[in-house]
């Protein structure tokens, strides 16, 4: 990490670094997996197999919403150990190296899976489609799991001042990978949706190789580690929500980025199923109104780490977050193609912001030496409610199965509830917005 008294280096020096360009390129392929497993193949696929009418289209939302919800509820219980791996032994990178490859393998057997024809029934479902869902429940999971400890690696690319660019270029870079990720929607067109989880479990491991080589780990020597068993970070854990009373403003942000991400994860989740059996998209359709939201990400991204480093992170989430209601307001009473091609790229921005806004405001808060614990919580925060927001959401897609699109737009409106409730909480944070001039 550079020193804090050096000179400042230029946007165009800080994206030019080669930790910072491996740093962003992982980024950019675990957001190949995100986008094309979580939010755009694996809902197609399932909606494929399982949406055959109108009320098993909503059974086939239920299904997606849950998967991620397991998914999430196995990130809830490690992730609090994550963090104190990282402030115990300085690794991160090696986590990240063996996370991601189980990530990318469980992806790879996605596609084996889907191809199987079987006539054999599992949960009441072909069993090709049930090894798909366990697969995707394990890659999602090491998937998110490699995310804390890539956010804590951020801290050592640069100094304070230095994270709101190094976040939002990080962003951005993800976001690109989106764009070349979709290009394996012309291997599938229109059908057979299985077939693009192989090569995305072959783009994912190509564009993480730069990270798994170049950057490097700085380990505590073994010396200075903490004795003790590493299951014994339940106990920190424990011991941190205790000491809260030290770190409100964090405490409280974390409250709030709860509800604001309940919103975002079962968004990024159903967002496919919505648009095309809800709005009337078809699946090409879909994939243009995708791509057009990632370039608003990718923009957003951008300018608010410029934002972020006049106004302070804590404003920028508060934006950000009103952005966000407005765009689902619209979705919700979308009945045009129109309405939602606004409210997606009203989304895109908000969730490439918030992206780059929670991360520096995580940093702006908390202490260094406690930094990797914080990650770790900021994780356990954020899972929790991708547990309950997709849970919510595919609870009410089932049980008001027999009334359509209409129990989609009913379990939609939840989160408009959901990120009022963060936003309120979010304006209690007390922190000072730094007044940094760019340049």
């Amino acid at each position: 990490m550079n020193g804090q008294n050096e000179a400042p280096r230029s946007p165009l020096a800080l994206y030019l670094t080669i930790p910072i360009l491996s740093w962003a390129f992982y980024d950019f392929a675990n957001t190949i997996f995100s986008s094309n497993i979580n939010t755009v193949f694996f809902p197609f696929y399932t909606d494929e197999v399982i949406g055959t009418n109108e009320a098993r289209q909503q059974v086939a939302s239920t299904f997606v919403s849950y998967a991620n919800a397991v998914a999430s509820f196995l990130l809830v219980i490690f992730s609090p150990l994550f963090g104190v791996w990282i402030d115990r032994t300085g690794y991160k990178k090696r986590f990240i190296v063996w996370f991601a490859s189980i990530s990318i393998a469980a992806t790879f057997m996605m596609g084996i899976f889907g191809g199987i024809q079987s006539e054999s029934l599992l949960w009441g479902v072909p069993l090709s489609y049930a090894l798909v869902v366990i697969s995707f429940v394990i890659a999602k999971f090491f998937f998110n799991s490699s995310l804390v400890f890539y956010d804590s690696m951020m801290s050592d690319l640069g100094t304070k001042q230095e994270m709101p660019l190094i976040s939002g270029f990080g962003v951005a870079v993800g976001y690109l990978g989106t764009i070349v990720g979709l290009l394996v929607y012309l291997i599938v067109s229109e059908g057979d949706y299985y077939k693009a989880f192989i090569p995305t479990a072959i783009l994912y491991l190509i564009f993480s190789l730069p990270l798994f080589f170049i950057n490097k780990d700085k380990p505590i020597p073994k010396e200075l580690r903490e004795k003790g068993s590493f299951f014994k970070g339940y106990q920190d854990i424990i011991q941190t929500f205790k000491e809260m009373k030290s770190y409100k403003s964090v405490f409280t942000f974390m409250i709030a980025y709860f509800f604001i991400n309940d919103a975002i994860a079962t968004t990024i989740a159903m967002m496919a199923i919505y648009a095309t059996v809800i709005v009337g998209f078809s699946s090409g359709q879909f994939i243009i109104l995708y791509l057009v939201s990632t370039i608003s990400a990718v923009i957003g991204s951008f300018i608010f780490g410029y934002i972020i480093k006049r106004i302070g992170a804590k404003h920028g989430v508060t934006i950000v977050a009103i952005l966000m209601i407005v765009s689902l307001i619209i979705s919700v009473f979308a009945v045009d193609q129109w309405m939602f091609w606004i409210s997606g790229s009203m989304f895109g921005v908000s969730l490439g912001s918030m992206w780059v806004t929670s991360r520096t405001l995580i940093i702006e808060l908390t202490p260094d030496h406690k930094r990797g614990q914080f990650f770790g919580l900021f994780a356990f925060s954020g899972k929790v409610s991708s547990i309950i927001g997709p849970a919510v959401y595919g609870t009410i897609t089932y049980q008001l199965q027999d009334y359509g699109p209409l129990a989609s737009r009913i379990a939609l409106s939840t989160l408009i509830v959901m990120t009022v409730i963060g936003l309120i909480i979010h304006l209690k944070v007390k922190h000072e917005s730094p007044k940094v001039n760019i340049g």
